[in-house]
């Protein structure tokens, strides 16, 4: 099947719409990681597929997310990489450690 001008608009503008969103909620939303969420396309794949078993939710987001997965497990996620870098790198779903050093409990031990 050929590519016609509109389907490559229309991948486009999906593939856009699909970079500029993040995670609303749970564990991935503005709570966890503030100020906006994760993006969707670094969600996890367990993540994605885990919605995948229960369902996504209604609406765009999940039309978006069901998007995601699919092209996820289809092995092609490598798609997504341009999208990261203009966006500044894969999201990072690791905390930093806080590095907590007790000096009195330290001296104490000598």
């Amino acid at each position: 099947m050929e590519f016609t001008d509109i389907d490559r608009d229309d991948l486009r503008n999906l593939m856009e719409e699909i970079a500029r969103t993040h995670m609303p909620f749970g564990k991935f939303g503005p709570e966890e990681y503030p100020p906006r969420g994760v993006p969707i396309i670094d969600l996890p794949p367990e993540y994605l597929a885990w919605f995948a078993e229960r369902g996504f939710p209604k609406g765009r987001l999940g039309e978006l997310l069901a998007t995601v997965f699919e092209i996820k497990q289809g092995g092609a996620d490598a798609v997504f990489q341009p999208l990261r870098e203009r966006n500044g790198g894969r999201f990072r779903l690791t905390r930093k450690r806080r590095r907590a050093v007790d000096f009195e409990e330290r001296e104490e031990q000598r």
